[in-house]
């Protein structure tokens, strides 16, 4: 078995990557159970090699901002907090079939489905394997999941954020736009900022900077890349100073 350069780690998953590749017949579906299976294997292998994994996610297989735009944001965003919740409790209950001991943690109370997040509390499931999973973002509006992960990562002394989405590295453009947008390998948090790069939002970019908190982009097409990236193998764009 392959040997961790890490020992606690952050992922970031995409709610919208978690829905990827589904089958004609399940368009309507907001989840790849196959795909999330699939993944959840390959974050029991990381935990299974000693690693300490948690996981924040997205929402947008479900709810984005942009569909709340005949709602009041706060509103809209407190809808978008409960649809992570969904998707937290859908990772917890496939990662549990494999055999692993998991916790979600929410920053809203809802005691019913999952423990309320206190950081010392989830340091200690961490401590002792269980796979923890952060869910409705840091519990306000006008803050997003990436956001969540950088403070979350930093609350919990996470050595790196895995930032697994759709793209499979951080371009110089939008590679879908400009065919001569480049592949990156490694980048500044300044640059990131400076040139208003499509990696987490501003807020998240910034804390990760000032905390000095590692960010490894990758894409979650293949979820082989969350072992590669754990075990320290080049994948994706690193982000630090």
């Amino acid at each position: 078995m392959p040997k961790p350069k890490y020992h606690r780690v952050l992922l970031k998953l995409s709610g919208e990557a978690l829905c990827q590749g589904m089958p004609e017949n399940e368009k309507h579906s907001i989840l790849n159970y196959d795909f999330l299976q699939t993944v959840a294997e390959k974050i029991k292998t990381c935990v299974d090699m000693g690693v300490q994994v948690s996981i924040v996610v997205g929402a947008g297989n479900i709810w984005r901002g942009k569909l709340g735009k005949n709602f009041e944001r706060t509103r809209s965003d407190h809808m978008g907090m409960l649809a992570t919740a969904i998707n937290c409790l859908a990772i917890q209950d496939v990662l549990e079939r494999l055999g692993l001991d998991t916790r979600v943690m929410t920053a809203v109370e809802m005691k019913q489905f999952a423990e309320p997040y206190i950081r010392n509390k989830a340091v200690s499931h961490l401590q002792k394997g269980r796979v923890v999973i952060f869910g409705c973002g840091i519990g306000s509006p006008y803050f997003s999941t990436d956001t969540a992960a950088a403070l979350r990562a930093a609350e919990i002394n996470a050595d790196i954020i895995l930032l697994a989405k759709n793209v499979d590295a951080v371009y110089t453009a939008d590679p879908k736009v400009d065919p001569n947008a480049k592949r990156l390998s490694q980048i500044d948090y300044m640059e990131i900022l400076d040139k208003h790069l499509s990696v987490m939002d501003f807020t998240a970019t910034s804390f990760s900077m000032e905390n000095k908190i590692p960010i490894l982009v990758f894409g979650l097409d293949d979820p082989e890349n969350i072992v590669r990236a754990v075990c320290g193998e080049q994948v994706g764009t690193i982000v630090e100073a």
